[in-house]
């Protein structure tokens, strides 16, 4: 069993930065893939950022240019940087690792955390 657990959200003014976590825990697994999700208010999940082997990764439209995501292998902890923030970026964000356990891969989600920004 793997655990994700995200840490880093919070409140800030637009334009400001945050540096969200997912760390995973648990023993007999590697990473894939961390992606990152976002629901805002009154909003479907949608993809922010989606990992792709060999470290390049996909990013929605509303974020190109002001996200980057990295990933710490030894830590087992991928990081979602949120720079020049907009009141429009105010979402629950969400991590999803896909691991590989044995011969199979498997999804788990983080738990969210909550990212605020003001005008």
């Amino acid at each position: 069993q793997v655990q994700l657990v995200e840490s880093g959200g919070g409140l800030v003014q637009a334009g400001g930065s945050l540096r969200l976590s997912c760390a995973a825990s648990g023993s007999g697994f590697s990473i894939n893939v961390i992606d990152w999700y976002r629901q805002g208010p009154g909003k479907q999940r949608e993809m922010v950022a989606r990992e792709r082997s060999g470290g390049s990764a996909n990013f929605a439209d509303s974020v190109k240019g002001r996200f980057t995501i990295s990933r710490d292998h030894a830590k087992n902890t991928g990081y979602l940087q949120m720079n020049s923030l907009k009141p429009e970026d105010t979402a629950v964000y969400y991590c999803n690792a896909n691991v590989r356990i044995g011969a199979y891969d498997y999804s788990y989600w983080g738990q969210g955390t909550q990212v605020a920004v003001s005008a």
